[in-house]
């Protein structure tokens, strides 16, 4: 499922944008991540970024043509009277729907292949790259997104962006994420973000990962 999924309603006037459908049911990431939690954070949380981003765009039929990686990769082409919104609203849907298709009720574990090779060249092995990783998650003190990055050359990369920026505005490829606004975890684990992010490697869809990847050669 695209991150820019469309709307195809044949209403007269369909959002640019709509809310992308989860690729499993609500309890499928148990225990791990709560259906609770997952319900919340699609229907409300991610629905509200997909609905103020549409209104955002409203006034700007030229725009809605775009896919969402089309308007975050160039943020300062964007109308200044709506480039803060589309920022940050557009980015809470691209970011929240890498997040969802990155966990699978079948994930965990390590990657293989070429992802693999290339996170040992980055990091020296899978087990320093997750303690790295792992530490950019719980090291901060606001909300943040943290994510593992390509660069144009396929050379992986730690990111973290506050709010909701995202990788894209750097010109970098996105390939996995965990959210740490405290709406992703609170409801299960309260203030314990370090266990929510150790429990959340338990769902890491590494495929997706790796398609992501192959797709930056």
């Amino acid at each position: 499922m695209a991150a820019s999924a469309r709307q195809s309603s044949a209403n007269s006037q369909p959002a640019a944008y709509q809310l992308p459908s989860l690729p499993y049911a609500l309890d499928a990431l148990e225990p791990y991540v709560d259906a609770r939690t997952v319900e919340i954070h699609h229907d409300k949380h991610h629905a509200a970024y997909v609905n103020k981003l549409n209104e955002a765009l409203a006034k700007y039929p030229e725009l809605q043509s775009k896919s969402i990686e089309e308007l975050l990769s160039s943020p300062a082409a964007l109308p200044e009277a709506i480039r803060t919104a589309v920022i940050n609203q557009g980015g809470g849907h691209f970011n929240h729907s890498v997040y969802w298709q990155n966990m699978s009720p079948k994930g965990g574990g390590e990657p293989d292949g070429p992802l693999a090779d290339a996170i040992k060249s980055a990091f020296g092995s899978f087990a320093e790259f997750k303690t790295k990783f792992t530490a950019a998650a719980v090291a901060h003190f606001a909300s943040v997104w943290v994510w593992l990055c390509a660069n144009r050359d396929g050379k992986l990369l730690i990111k973290d962006y506050p709010n909701q920026d995202c990788p894209l505005s750097e010109g970098l490829v996105p390939l996995l994420t965990v959210d740490v606004w405290e709406h992703a975890y609170y409801l299960k684990y309260q203030n314990r973000r370090a266990e929510y992010v150790a429990a959340w490697w338990n769902v890491v869809n590494w495929r997706d990962v790796a398609d992501r990847f192959a797709k930056t050669k």
